[in-house]
């Protein structure tokens, strides 16, 4: 490659291209731009990082099934990139650095080894010859340029792009010596760009000159086979060697495919396509099937890896679909960026549900400016100022908000512009700020930018309600809203520090159901083990019928845990947790969370500890959301319970213990909807023990007290020591509960409780209690007695007086035609004295004890935090 290339032409040469460009030309084109069939790959530096990746592309074009195939190769990447030692040789050439010459001379070594990996023969003489004169003519030039101490954008494009044209010969003659057919073609002889100015980051195509000389090489080249074509490097209308700028290689396949109007073009790269969003941020992003191109300009904006919005105009221009592919997953389709019409007949060809959202991308480490005062309301050019501003300070402005009131403008600048921004702005309104005309120009820092694009939200109702409810749901609060008329791009600013939470929160929204919950089940035991077969049985129908999606993230006992950041296999999970169980870390179990997809998270606690209910304070505050049949914390510290009720209303987070009182009935339930209504509850009447239910059901004065305790622990009805049911504290626990879900304020020593455990043998051991208990039955045949005298039976019985505003458990006789009085089994009971059912309580019924509906209780609230999080009914 001769030094003088760089050169310009003469005058008369110059007069000559621009009078072609002027005029249409009318010379018939060469019939190889006309029959069609076309296909243009395009292999990126990765893809020609190495020998064995060269043999690897030369062999899939080979292998390829189009009828007539040109590729554009990138220069040679790996360590080191080609480019990068060509810039690195330039700079250092241009600071008068003698050590350019040792760069150039490893340049020349990495392709001449890989040279002669590749190549023999003809083949590798030939390639060796062209790349050791063009380093020669290289060389000459960096003296050249080190002599005077500069260079040129002309001399800096001329260097550059070398590494294309190795690459490209090599590829060809790979092709050969492979048994094909190839043709090289040098891309400065092709594409030709429109001078553009020093500091310009965009390059224009003359099209009409670029295809008469596409044309005119066709002429030259009868039956080229398959064209290796370099990327990146073009020629300007005077025949000054350029390159294309940003993304260049890319821009080549587009604007060749174009010229050829070929049927499709691939890209090859090191991903399966485009994701939904970045799957390095969000663990079950999806690689998308198929895009329009105005979907990919919008994620392309945002940093997603996409074409860059210019790649694609040339495409676009003709409907020539682009595809994403993986040079290092063959098997996988890829990405196709195409019309809007093209991506739903597909769609719906598939099978596959039209999503409304194709993808989510995020900008962070953004600042908002805030330009706000009175003085700018309906004054014509107040943004218009706004704006000169930044662009005299050379600001880039990433996104704009104005409220209609025109009090205020708001717009994003990348963080380390946001000092030089907001002194451009008070420097610039400084009269306004005097005059109190604008209040303040102020800097809110550690933003981030996300974007919910899809060219199907045009006239969809409700996409934005579903994406700021998906955020409220993962408590992020939004700062500043941008949406175009086209809606192909719903914009929203939240703190940099909820970016990830954002983004993984709207993307389960759009993409893994409606309603995506990940559970922590803490307690494995009878309850939590029959809670997970419930759930196991239900999945399939939940995500089917109600769009529920419900993944067990983590278990954790007093000791153990175990988690699974995609979720567990609820068939196998105990042979998993006994297998993999590791010491208990709850920092670990958050990260865990963290780390998952999902958005809405659950700790579910059917333990009865103290220190488990002592985390649902920081639960509540990190966003989780608390289900629990565990009733120490819904009786426990009045002061604790009221701040744990605020914190689930700050942060609209949910608390929900519908089980804490008669396992899976719905009592608690029952209050809110009594209090919801407006109804005033005067009285709350209940059995509220399953145990003494049934002692008290089954004692009938035939047999001793004692011998009806020792028949329900040998049933399992009591606790290992009874004591614990006939103390009546769970009672009293309950009746705190039910008292403080009715607005009374109350503790559990403001409860008396008649216990029925004798005084005599509350600190003796389990076996000395109930070989000594026969010793007080006499007591409880007494009052068995009594009762039985006045036509009535012993109930337990646990009341709350809203009126008195007071909470009881004691020992009542109730007549036989009570509700008590009928009540069998170990059956729960409780009745509800209202304003509205005054005369008629409203009485609930049912089994109040038991893992089976104590599970289904949990498994109800569960259904309901679902439903408030979206999920229809």
């Amino acid at each position: 490659m001769a030094v003088a290339r760089v050169v310009p032409r003469s005058r008369k040469a110059a007069q000559v291209r621009a009078k072609a460009v002027a005029e249409p030309l009318s010379e018939p084109l060469s019939e190889q731009l006309t029959v069609g069939g076309w296909q243009v790959d395009k292999f990126g530096g990765t893809c020609v990082g190495s020998a064995e990746r060269i043999m690897k592309g030369a062999q899939l074009m080979i292998d390829s099934d189009a009828k007539r195939k040109l590729l554009v190769v990138s220069a040679m990447g790996g360590v080191p990139k080609v480019t990068d030692l060509l810039l690195g040789v330039l700079d250092k050439a241009a600071k008068r650095d003698p050590s350019f010459q040792i760069e150039l001379d490893a340049l020349l070594k990495k392709h001449i080894t890989t040279a002669n990996t590749l190549l023999k023969g003809d083949l590798l003489e030939s390639f060796l010859k062209v790349l050791h004169d063009d380093v020669e003519g290289l060389r000459a030039l960096l003296k050249a340029i080190s002599i005077a101490g500069t260079s040129t954008r002309a001399f800096s494009d001329f260097v550059v792009g070398h590494g294309e044209l190795w690459s490209a010969q090599m590829m060809s003659s790979v092709i050969v010596q492979l048994g094909g057919k190839s043709t090289w073609m040098d891309a400065r002889k092709i594409i030709t760009v429109v001078s553009t100015s020093v500091d310009s980051t965009q390059v224009e195509i003359d099209y009409e000159m670029s295809t008469r000389r596409l044309s005119d090489w066709f002429e030259a080249n009868i039956n080229p086979g398959i064209i290796v074509m370099t990327g990146f490097v073009a020629e300007t209308q005077d025949g000054i060697p350029c390159t294309l700028k940003r993304n260049g290689s890319d821009y080549t396949a587009t604007i060749v495919g174009n010229l050829l109007t070929a049927e499709k073009i691939n890209i090859w790269t090191d991903v399966d396509g485009v994701y939904s969003a970045d799957p390095r941020k969000v663990v079950g992003s999806v690689c998308l099937d198929s895009l329009s191109y105005y979907e990919a300009w919008e994620l392309s904006y945002f940093g997603a890896s996409v074409l860059h919005p210019q790649c694609t105009i040339p495409a676009m221009k003709k409907n020539i679909p682009v595809v994403i592919r993986n040079f290092f997953n063959i098997s996988n389709p890829g990405t196709s960026i195409t019309t809007l019409d093209t991506c739903t007949a597909k769609t719906k060809a598939s099978g596959l549900r039209t999503r409304t959202v194709k993808g989510f991308a995020t900008i962070d480490d953004v600042s908002m400016i805030n330009v706000e005062g009175t003085g700018m309301v309906g004054v014509p050019g107040t943004a218009s100022n706004v704006f000169q501003a930044m662009k005299e300070a050379q600001v880039n402005v990433v996104m704009i908000s104005q409220a209609s009131s025109e009090h205020s403008i708001c717009f994003a600048v990348k963080s380390h512009q946001a000092k030089t921004a907001v002194d451009a702005l008070n420097n610039h309104f400084s009269r306004e700020l005097r005059s109190g005309l604008i209040q303040e120009v102020r800097e809110i820092p550690g933003q981030c930018i996300l974007a919910a694009v899809g060219q199907a939200m045009c006239a969809t109702p409700g996409v934005s309600a579903i994406l700021f409810s998906a955020l409220a749901n993962a408590n992020v609060n939004v700062t500043a809203i941008a949406q175009g008329c086209s809606e192909y791009n719903l914009t929203v600013v939240v703190s940099e520090k909820d970016s990830i939470k954002a983004l993984r929160a709207v993307h389960s929204r759009f993409y893994l159901s409606q309603t995506p919950m990940g559970i922590v089940l803490v307690g494995p035991g009878m309850v939590g083990k029959t809670l997970l077969t419930q759930l196991n049985d239900q999945m399939i129908t939940l995500e089917k019928e109600f769009n529920v999606e419900l993944k067990v993230m983590a278990i954790a006992s007093g000791s153990y845990m175990h988690t699974s950041t995609f979720g567990m296999d609820l068939n196998t999970w105990e042979d998993e947790w006994k297998e993999k169980k590791q010491a208990l870390d709850w920092k670990e179990i958050e990260n865990c969370l963290v780390n998952s997809a999902i958005p809405n998270i659950v700790m579910v606690d059917c333990t009865a500890s103290s220190d488990v209910a002592n985390l649902y304070e920081g639960w509540l505050t990190k966003g989780f959301n608390v289900i629990t049949p565990n009733k120490k914390a819904g009786s426990g510290d009045l002061a604790t319970y009221q701040r744990l009720r605020q914190i689930s209303r700050v942060n609209y987070k949910h608390w929900f213990a519908e089980a804490t009182v008669g396992a899976g009935l719905p009592i608690l339930s029952s209050i809110a909807s009594l209090r919801d209504s407006g109804d005033k509850i005067h009285r709350i009447e209940g059995i509220l023990s399953g145990t003494l239910s049934f002692i008290f059901n089954t004692y009938d004065g035939t047999q001793p007290f004692s011998q009806v305790v020792s028949e329900a622990k040998a049933n399992g009805y009591t606790e290992p020591d009874p004591r614990d049911d006939l103390s009546g504290t769970d009672v009293a626990r309950k009746v705190v509960i039910l008292a403080r879900e009715s607005g009374l304020n109350i503790s559990m020593e403001d409860v008396p409780v008649q216990s029925l455990v004798p005084a005599e043998l509350m600190e003796c051991s389990i076996d000395e209690f109930m070989q000594r208990l026969p010793e007080f039955d006499q007591q409880m045949a007494d009052r068995f007695a009594e009762a039985a005298s006045k036509g009535k039976v012993l109930r337990f019985v646990g009341v709350v007086d809203t009126l008195k505003g007071t909470g009881s458990v004691e020992l009542g006789a109730y007549s036989k035609d009570h509700a008590f009085g009928s009540l069998n089994g170990s059956d729960n009971m409780v009745s509800f004295s209202t304003r509205r059912y005054c005369n008629t309580p409203l009485v609930v019924r049912g089994p109040g004890a038991g893992a089976e509906v104590t599970a289904a209780g949990v498994f109800s609230d569960l259904l309901k935090l679902a439903a408030y999080l979206g999920a229809p009914s």
